[in-house]
């Protein structure tokens, strides 16, 4: 009797290991995990900057139309209010097992529309080869990758020339951003600036992603970011089948 017991509760044991291991169990976790994330940033960043809208428009209201503040405070106000918008993207993208899908082209491209404080840049968008659709996740880290390089370079490089530009390829997709600015020390590009987690943060959506990122940079050439993605993984099943 005790025998058969202990034979039962193995079993027992053998059972719960293999629901733990199971796809939709781990998918699941992964879910409740991502709702988690999502209803602490919506509780504590997300109210944070609205309540600070709120507050630099009431204090926006009271300058006088004619001050030449007037346009600069405007701008910061719609660079808050995107990235509101766009915190509440992610954030349903988190509560959900599918994630929207963006047009990185259109995406990336108005980096410079939504920071007008620098109008004397010269910005190139350039795509090479035929647009093909993207998986969703792939594409959601590429974006954010090439939002924070894009970012980097408009607001820190001190460039006159800007570029970005994709390229679908056979073997890969490829995005690049380039400036003609003061470039990155050695020792940031090691270890990133104190504080700061955005040339980390690249590297590991890009390794997360199956992807190579390269950053090289020096005062006299600017700074070049690369992102090198295998078809496989960046492009979705049915197009590449279609092209073999």
């Amino acid at each position: 009797m005790r025998k058969m017991k202990a034979n039962s509760l193995a079993d027992l044991v053998k059972m719960a290991e293999r629901l733990h291991h199971s796809p939709a169990i781990k998918k699941s976790v992964r879910l409740d995990e991502r709702i988690r994330i999502a209803r602490e940033l919506h509780d504590t960043l997300l109210q944070t900057f609205l309540s600070a809208l709120m507050q630099l428009g009431a204090a926006v209201d009271a300058v006088p139309e004619k001050s030449p503040m007037k346009l600069r405070l405007d701008q910061v106000l719609q660079v808050m209010r995107r990235g509101i918008e766009e915190g509440r993207n992610t954030i349903q993208g988190l509560r959900s097992s599918d994630s929207a899908t963006r047009d990185l082209l259109i995406e990336l491209s108005g980096i410079e529309r939504e920071l007008s404080c620098r109008p004397d840049i010269d910005f190139h968008v350039n795509v090479v080869g035929r647009q093909q659709p993207l998986n969703a996740p792939i594409q959601e880290e590429i974006y954010r990758i090439g939002r924070e390089a894009l970012l980097n370079a408009f607001c820190h490089s001190r460039a006159k020339r800007i570029e970005f530009e994709l390229e679908y390829a056979d073997r890969e997709l490829q995005m690049r951003v380039r400036d003609d600015g003061i470039g990155i020390s050695s020792q940031v590009l090691r270890d990133g600036r104190k504080g700061h987690w955005g040339l980390a943060g690249m590297q590991e959506r890009a390794a997360r992603i199956g992807g190579l990122l390269k950053i090289s940079s020096s005062p006299s050439n600017g700074t070049e970011v690369r992102l090198s993605i295998p078809s496989g993984i960046a492009f979705r099943l049915s197009t590449i089948e279609s092209r073999r």
